[in-house]
């Protein structure tokens, strides 16, 4: 073969290298980033896109690029949650059945397990630079943090609750190192809902320079107590609940059925008989209340204007068409501080405690029953917004298939192309209890055999539209039809009883798989999850 021959055969096999090359690098650019946003204690209706009267533009906006889900579910309460969304597993299987103390028992150790794996370890394995801002809360103080599970940056608070820096509980963790409140590199004076998202587009900016896909997992605290805002957002808002809690929840239902979150025929939960009638308020319980309210709006307000400038950040650097967003919540509305709520100090300071409270927890659970902790709808249902303008074709689209923070790590798997691991730190990886969102995205169903729950004795499994729930571990199980009775006033336990047996057999075998069950024993003393 003359050398020319030879080469023009170097030649051409240089070429195919070239462009195997280019085709690896084009594929690998195909992969979507995915930012995860999550914010605590923030009700069903609370934004404008669900009926609220609270302007969202920027949530309102993603929802008008992509789609919105009626039926997507949380755990009813902070660390569970958080442990489902990380994993893909349900949270008893990831040792946090309930909040952060060790009960002793599998499903209640109070940290992550080290079995669990999560959605940034995973993606790790595809390339994904990983990031997280905000409230971690599963497990920091035993040796579970954010650069220990596959996080390469964070700025975070290992258990959150906080707005201002002079908060008594303000402590922040920047890529695993405690940084004084007064550290150079942060803001001089900042607010946590804005502090967020200012690393997370400086972590973005790591990831590009890097020439990475990124995962963000973005965790607002806003809107949980104590609740806190600058003066002049709250002043925004004053006088504008002065109509009561049945009148803004009524508008509510009916911005609600106006925009198809629910069906014609849905009818509105009663006013819980703890909370007053506003006509039997007093002037000045009246102005209190429409305080309390207009600090929680306030709330909801600027974190929806900080998902705004992350969405702008993500514009001018040319990658939103190329990012899944996804937004939801880590329970229903909270009730705590019971129907009077809780208002001390100056809620534009950083150490006053205010709550909103059941009076209007009701009403940001609109149209639901009950509240946070609790496994009816009030307590576990969530906005789910999904915007990925290349990858979801569908814009201002309604989807009613039931899903949950379980799916969000499967859906990872599958836009990413990563691979869900089968062992890890040593130990078999729990297969994903999930399924992936992307179908659902165009409007395909889902196939599975049910959802469930579990947070202090209240249960629920979910098999199509029929719903069986209980209140407490003593407590009857109610049977509804979602389909027909989304607001839980029809209970159907009586008349079906095959029903709540095949249903409740169900749950039975998922709680003793899950590690549900053993459950603590009550009166016995828990101590802090420790480092393993």
């Amino acid at each position: 073969m003359s050398e020319a021959n030879i080469w023009r055969k170097k030649a051409g096999v240089l070429g195919i290298c070239w462009a195997l090359c280019w085709a690896f690098a084009a594929e690998a650019q195909a992969a979507p980033n995915v930012v995860v946003i999550l914010v605590d204690d923030m009700g069903y209706s609370d934004l404008g896109c669900y009926g609220s009267e609270i302007p969202t533009p920027s949530l309102d906006g993603l929802a008008a690029g992509g789609v919105r889900f009626t039926s997507f579910y949380n755990t009813g309460r902070c660390c569970p949650t958080r442990a489902a969304l990380l994993t893909g597993l349900y949270p008893h299987q990831a040792g946090v059945g309930h909040m952060m103390e060790d009960k002793g028992v599998p499903g209640y150790r109070g940290r992550l397990n080290d079995s669990a794996a999560t959605i940034a370890e995973v993606l790790k394995g595809a390339g994904y630079f990983t990031a997280m801002t905000g409230k971690w809360h599963v497990g920091q103080h035993a040796g579970v943090a954010p650069w220990t599970r596959g996080f390469d940056r964070s700025l975070n608070a290992a258990a959150g609750g906080f707005y201002f820096a002079e908060h008594p509980r303000a402590e922040l963790f920047l890529n695993g190192e405690h940084v004084q409140n007064g550290d150079p590199r942060l803001p001089a004076k900042w607010y946590s809902t804005d502090l967020w998202t200012d690393y997370g587009l400086r972590f973005v900016d790591e990831a590009l320079a890097a020439g990475k896909p990124f995962y963000l997992h973005l965790c607002h605290n806003a809107p949980h107590f104590s609740l806190q805002a600058p003066a002049e957002d709250i002043a925004r808002f004053r006088g504008k609940y002065r109509a009561g809690f049945d009148a803004v929840r009524a508008e509510r239902f009916r911005r609600q059925k106006e925009l198809g979150i629910v069906g014609a025929g849905c009818e509105l939960a009663p006013r819980p008989d703890q909370v007053k009638a506003w006509e039997s308020c007093s002037e000045e319980e009246k102005d209190r209340f429409d305080h309390i309210m207009a600090v929680y709006a306030a709330v909801v307000y600027r974190m929806d204007r900080a998902v705004g400038d992350l969405v702008d950040g993500l514009k001018k650097r040319g990658v939103l068409d190329d990012t899944l967003i996804l937004f939801m919540s880590d329970n229903g509305g909270n009730a705590e501080a019971g129907p009077e709520g809780r208002t001390v100090g100056d809620p534009s300071e950083g150490r006053s405690d205010w709550f909103s409270g059941m009076s209007w927890a009701y009403v940001q659970n609109t149209p639901y029953r009950l509240f946070k902790h609790y496994n009816h709808e009030g307590g576990i249902g969530t906005p789910l917004i999904a915007h990925w303008p290349r990858g979801i074709a569908a814009r201002n689209e309604l989807r009613a298939q039931p899903a949950h923070l379980v799916d969000i790590m499967a859906t990872c798997v599958e836009v990413s192309g990563a691979t869900y691991p089968k062992t890890i730190r040593g130990e078999a990886v729990p297969p994903m209890e999930g399924k992936s969102l992307v179908g659902a995205f165009a409007n395909q169903s889902i196939d599975r055999e049910a959802l469930y729950w579990e947070h202090e004795g209240n249960a629920a499994v979910r098999a199509g539209d029929l719903k069986l729930v209980r209140n407490g571990q003593k407590g009857k199980w109610e049977l509804y039809d979602l389909g027909q009775d989304r607001t839980e006033l029809r209970d159907l336990a009586a008349d079906r009883p095959s029903d709540v047996s095949r249903l409740s057999a169900l749950w039975e075998a998922w709680a003793v798989r899950i590690h549900v069950l053993p459950a603590p024993e009550p009166g016995k003393p828990v101590k802090k999850a420790g480092k393993k």
